[in-house]
């Protein structure tokens, strides 16, 4: 038995989910490109549930459910304003707010295909609001109920701000959900995998989903990338900055990928609406650095940039703060985490791999008075 570090090249399960192949990012056999120039965030929710398109009494029925079931227990609101609002961080707010939601949802440890399809709609729904609520709890400001006549990206961006976003924030923000929807079996998705596949319930599954995005070589990298922007600061800096990581081998956070060989297939849809929300927030600078940082890196490491980078100005541009670029990143991918949870527990086998032992070998015990 020989072991492979980080599991790298392994093949863990069977899925009918989203799939990587030659670069090329599928959500149940449709093309990423395809999906986000063509559905919305709710359609792909439905297509990852069912393995398939609604029509549109469907699609109708899921966009009513998800906005009858945004409302959060109170508990929550109260739990956010008792935390160390200076210091913590918001995905560890999400993660003990998410766990939270399941002592409150009477069906919890109902473990039907109906009752976990239930579940579902009620965490899609509500994780918004969460992030929403604990994004204003801590700026001292009231939550902000939905709207049901708002669709599920408009509605995250009225409930964050208080009013209603413009038609190209709303496109912006739905591409980036779509985008960030699913991903096979990366880290967070598998260790919602394992988690379930114990027969644990869905918010236990999506509570160690989020502790494993939470993770800066994860979900954590698109904040960093904003903290590099900030960082570098104008564009005439852009090129000592990169050179000086570069020189120093040091991590520049938004490049490369270990699935992808010839770029990620996301981060051009993320660079266009960056273009375009830069230039209308008066920020093009943000855009016009990001572009030189990875012409830099393209050029000298050969590595494109990942979902990450562009997503981070994005983000900025719509005026959401730094450290809920990643609770964002968990509002979008609970449509995957779900859609994997369900999809393990329909053919399940308890997760339990082997570890290589590298450690020594047959000692004896010897007594505390002879150590």
């Amino acid at each position: 038995m020989s072991a492979t570090k980080g599991l790298e090249g392994i093949v863990a399960a069977e899925s009918k989910i989203s799939s990587i192949i030659d670069d090329t990012l599928t959500y149940v056999g449709y093309g990423i490109d395809d999906l986000t120039n063509n559905a919305t965030f709710e359609e792909v929710v439905f297509l990852l549930w069912n393995t398939r398109l609604p029509n549109a009494e469907e699609l109708a029925n899921l966009k009513q459910e998800l906005a009858n079931n945004m409302d959060i227990p109170a508990a929550i609101t109260d739990l956010f304003k008792s935390m160390p609002l200076n210091t913590v961080h918001p995905m560890a707010a999400l993660r003990t707010a998410v766990s939270m939601l399941g002592a409150f949802d009477e069906e919890a440890d109902v473990m039907d295909a109906e009752a976990n399809y239930r579940k579902a709609i009620r965490l899609q729904a509500k994780i918004g609001t969460v992030v929403t609520t604990f994004a204003r709890v801590r700026q001292g400001k009231e939550p902000v109920a939905p709207k049901p006549e708002l669709g599920y990206a408009a509605n995250f961006l009225y409930m964050l701000k208080g009013e209603e976003p413009a038609a190209i924030e709303i496109e912006a923000f739905d591409k980036a959900l779509i985008l960030h929807a699913d991903h096979e079996l990366n880290a967070s998705t598998f260790t919602a995998r394992v988690c379930v596949a114990t027969l644990s319930d869905v918010y236990s599954g999506v509570t160690s989903a989020i502790g494993a995005l939470k993770g800066p070589l994860h979900g954590g990298a698109n904040e960093q990338v904003m903290k590099m922007l900030t960082e570098i600061g104008s564009i005439d800096k852009v090129e000592s900055w990169v050179q000086n990581k570069l020189d120093n081998k040091e991590k520049i956070m938004g490049f490369g990928h270990r699935v992808y060989r010839g770029g990620d297939p996301r981060a051009p849809h993320l660079r266009v609406m960056s273009e375009k929300l830069t230039k209308l927030t008066g920020k093009p600078e943000l855009y016009d650095m990001s572009v030189k940082i990875h012409d830099m890196i393209v050029e000298q490491k050969k590595l494109p940039a990942n979902v990450d980078f562009f997503s981070a100005s994005v983000y900025d541009s719509l005026g959401i703060e730094h450290d809920l670029f990643t609770p964002i990143f968990a509002v979008s991918r609970t449509s995957g985490w779900v859609a994997h949870i369900l999809e393990q527990y329909a053919n399940n086998r308890l997760i339990r791999p082997r570890a290589e032992y590298v450690g020594p070998d047959m000692q004896k015990y010897v007594p505390i008075n002879e150590r």
